[in-house]
């Protein structure tokens, strides 16, 4: 016998105007936006000032078109390629769902890469300031992904497992929640305590590194609670797709932490 916690049935319609609607997760990624670009000026005006905050305001744009353009395209490479291949006009059906933080990560990466370029900033430094302030998106993210009652995790028998609508009468662990807590609350505070020490912030690659090596740990362990996809399954090893596009984060994350640690550190002027 399982015991299952009925799924809150959530209107996945955050706001419906006349015809326009607005989704959870469309909000989600808006209040991510706005939320993180007004931590991000903030963090912008501290010393060592790599980066003003008139930067971080006209980096939105890019940083939107990066999120949105990076996850989808992510989504139908690395979880549908053979789907898209064969239909490749719904690859642009972004309103149909399929996004993926990887992908998105990607695109910021790319985005930031040439918004440094094209304004001659320091690009490490300017990279701090997007990473520290990313798990506020994935936070709203996966609580959208909860609302929504997908992604659900592995059938279960703890007190709190639900039972998720489309995934069959067996209660399942709330993983979007696990992840939210992870992924999105706990990075951000550690992110918060390290940036809030002028020693760190002075350490260009450092914040990048940390968030890098905090997501992939993070994502990693959320993936053992978490339904594999089922068109994909376990691949190499018994991982998911997630645990292994993880994996490079870690490396990366690793490699900019020590090489902040061993560059001397910015001059914090007043």
């Amino acid at each position: 016998m399982f015991f299952a916690i009925p799924f809150p049935a959530i209107d996945p319609v955050a706001v419906e105007i006349g015809p326009i609607a607005i989704r959870w997760y469309a909000l989600a990624y808006l209040v991510g936006l706005v939320v993180g670009w007004l931590y991000a000026r903030r963090l912008a005006t501290l010393p060592p000032r790599a980066v003003s905050a008139q930067d971080v305001d006209d980096f939105l744009t890019w940083a939107t078109l990066g999120v949105v353009l990076g996850g989808r395209l992510g989504y139908v490479l690395f979880y549908k390629a053979g789907y898209y291949l064969d239909h490749p006009l719904q690859a642009l059906q972004i309103w149909q769902g399929g996004m993926s933080f990887h992908g998105g990560l990607l695109g910021v990466i790319v985005a930031g890469v040439l918004f440094c370029r094209v304004r001659r900033l320091p690009t490490l430094a300017f990279a701090d300031l997007i990473f520290t302030v990313a798990p506020l998106g994935l936070c709203l993210g996966r609580i959208a992904n909860f609302i929504n009652g997908e992604l659900p995790g592995r059938i279960a028998d703890v007190p709190w497992a639900m039972a998720f609508p489309g995934y069959g009468p067996f209660p399942r662990h709330p993983s979007q929640l696990y992840q939210a807590a992870m992924e999105g609350l706990l990075l951000l505070i550690i992110l918060a305590v390290l940036a809030a020490r002028p020693s760190i912030r002075a350490r260009p690659g450092l914040l990048s590194g940390a968030f890098l090596v905090g997501y992939g740990v993070f994502r990693i362990i959320g993936e053992v609670f978490r339904e594999p996809d089922a068109h994909l399954g376990l691949l190499l090893a018994g991982a998911t797709m997630g645990q292994l596009l993880s994996l490079p984060m870690l490396v990366i994350g690793g490699i900019l932490i020590a090489r902040a640690l061993r560059r001397p550190p910015l001059p914090l002027t007043p």
